[in-house]
C-alpha cells in the first residue's frame, strides 16, 4: 500500500468514526503492570551504560515460531490477539481484518501493513544483558506472548523506531506513552535488563504522563 492510499485510509477511519461507526479496539498486549507497580520497578532496575553489540544478529533471537500443537507462528497469534474480526486460513494466515495501531492512531485492514513490534527491542536488550543469556532464554524473549513485550503497531512507524530506547524515541501518540513506558519497564524487570541513564530519565518522564 503506498503512502498515499495510507493517509487516505486513516482520514476515511477519521471519518468513519465521526458518523457512528465502530472503531477496532487498541491492540493490548497482557501484564501491563498499575502505574505503581512500574514506578516500583523502574526503581529496581540496574543502571548501567549499554554493553556493545560485538557479537549481535537477529538470528540469536528466533522468531517467529510457530506454537506448539497449532499451526500458528507468533506474529500469527499476535494479529489475531491485536486485531477485530481478524479471519485466518487453514494455515493461520490472517487474511482480513482491522487493527489499530496504538502508537499512532492509524487503523489498517491489511495485515501486510502491520508489523509486530517488539516493545524492547531485541538489540536494545542485547546491549542490556540479553548477550550472555542462553539461546533458549533469547527465543522466549523474542516471542513472549506472556507478557507486554509483542504488540502490533503501523509497520513504518515500527521500522521508524528501529533498535531505539525511550531515551531517542516515543511513541508518536503522547497519549500512550504512560503505557508504553508502562510495558518496558514490566519487560526489563522480567527479564533482569538494565537500563542506560538516559533510558530511565526518560521512562521516568513518561510515567509522570500517567
Amino acid at each position: 500500500m503506498s503512502k498515499v492510499n495510507r493517509t487516505i485510509g486513516v482520514l476515511v477511519a477519521a471519518v468513519a468514526l465521526t458518523v457512528g461507526f465502530v472503531s477496532p479496539a487498541l491492540a493490548a498486549p497482557p501484564g501491563i503492570p498499575p502505574l505503581e507497580t512500574a514506578r516500583t520497578q523502574l526503581a529496581g532496575l540496574t543502571v548501567r551504560a549499554d554493553g556493545p553489540m560485538t557479537g549481535y544478529s537477529r538470528s540469536k533471537f528466533p522468531h517467529w515460531i510457530t506454537k506448539p500443537g497449532t499451526t500458528c507462528n507468533t506474529r500469527e497469534e499476535v494479529l489475531k490477539r491485536d486485531g477485530t474480526n481478524v479471519v485466518t486460513d487453514s494455515s493461520c494466515a490472517a487474511r482480513s481484518g482491522t487493527w489499530k495501531s496504538p502508537y499512532d492512531g492509524a487503523t489498517w485492514t491489511a495485515a501486510s501493513d502491520v508489523d509486530i513490534d517488539h516493545v524492547v527491542p531485541l538489540a536494545a536488550a542485547w546491549r542490556s544483558g540479553a548477550a550472555s543469556w542462553t539461546q533458549e532464554r533469547r527465543q522466549k524473549f523474542a516471542n513472549d506472548l506472556e507478557h507486554p513485550q509483542l504488540i502490533a503497531v503501523t509497520d513504518n512507524v515500527n521500522q521508524a523506531k528501529g533498535d531505539q530506547t525511550p531515551a531517542t524515541w516515543k511513541p508518536p501518540l503522547r497519549s500512550y506513552w504512560c503505557t508504553y513506558a508502562k510495558m518496558w519497564v514490566r519487560v526489563k524487570d522480567e527479564y533482569g535488563l538494565s537500563v542506560n541513564q538516559a533510558e530511565k530519565a526518560a521512562l521516568t518522564d513518561m510515567l509522570g504522563t500517567c
